[in-house]
């Protein structure tokens, strides 16, 4: 048993729990080019809490797209696979369009995001002067106030589909003979999804919300690619802002972007143990 479990401890090793205790090393010492280090102790944890508005301007605006984010993937998620699972007409073919998002990479998804987002020729603006709603019309991510909500609708475009795909199997697992017994009972359609579909699939849902915290708290790609950050900071996360104070500041440290870096993973770690406790089943569902 232990020579087939040795190769993967030692991948794991390697490739996880040795950048993460690194990253804690790094976090008390300067990191100088070269590989010149001087142990600082809590110095950056304490420049960071106490002069980096920068730092908490991206824990807000990450924190806001964990919060809201997953409820809208989920949530559109849900309901796809309630109108695949209802046999809407065209079916087959919602199930492609849907799902294909989900295959297209970060970089395709943000070019895209980005015409359709354009205040000259973009999709968005071309239909809302089409229906006279000319007043309506943003530079939908050039601007701080829609900047975030607008990188937030587009990475839900991109991940609905991977939550439609998980409800529909778990939605089609569940016994036909409950769901048959309600509609006898005429029970319509929001009635059965509140009391009967999402109780019978809840830990499906809960663990779908869970992954999609954990990615929106390290989300990176599609905000480095569409606003870098940007305009005024309003779109910069976490992740991003590691990066930049890792790699395109000038302060040739790699010691307090760590120190970022560490607190963040204690952050989500506590926050997925805090979710998973919350919402852990406490009375097992017979069906």
């Amino acid at each position: 048993m232990i020579v087939f479990v040795t190769p993967a401890l030692l991948m794991y090793a390697a490739f996880t729990a040795y950048p993460v205790i690194r990253t804690f090393w790094n976090s008390v010492h300067i990191i100088r080019p070269g590989g010149r280090t001087e142990f600082v102790g809590l110095d950056h944890y304490v420049e960071l809490f106490a002069n980096d508005d920068i730092f908490f301007r991206a824990v807000t605006n990450t924190l806001t797209w964990a919060g809201v984010a997953p409820l809208i993937d989920v949530g559109v998620g849900l309901l796809l696979a309630l109108c695949l699972y209802a046999r809407v007409p065209f079916a087959r073919i919602f199930r492609v369009a849907w799902f294909t998002p989900v295959l297209i990479s970060y970089v395709v998804v943000a070019i895209l995001w980005m015409w359709i987002y354009n205040y000259d020729w973009g999709v968005a603006n071309m239909l809302l002067r089409s229906v006279g709603l000319e007043d309506w019309q943003q530079t939908w991510i050039g601007h701080p106030d829609t900047a975030l909500w607008s990188l937030i609708f587009a990475h839900a475009w991109k991940w609905a589909g991977f939550n439609m795909v998980v409800c529909l199997a778990a939605i089609h697992a569940l016994p036909r003979e409950v769901l048959e017994a309600a509609e006898l009972d005429n029970c319509g359609w929001f009635h059965k999804l509140v009391f009967i579909i999402v109780p019978m699939i809840r830990p499906t849902l809960v663990n779908l919300l869970i992954l999609a915290f954990i990615g929106k708290m390290r989300v990176f790609d599609l905000v480095w690619i569409m606003t870098g950050g940007g305009p005024m900071w309003s779109t910069e996360t976490v992740s991003t802002y590691v990066y930049k104070r890792a790699f395109e500041w000038n302060t040739f440290d790699l010691g307090y972007p760590s120190t970022v870096a560490a607190i963040w993973f204690i952050v989500v770690l506590c926050c997925v143990l805090g979710l998973t406790w919350l919402f852990r089943q406490r009375d097992r569902l017979e069906y």
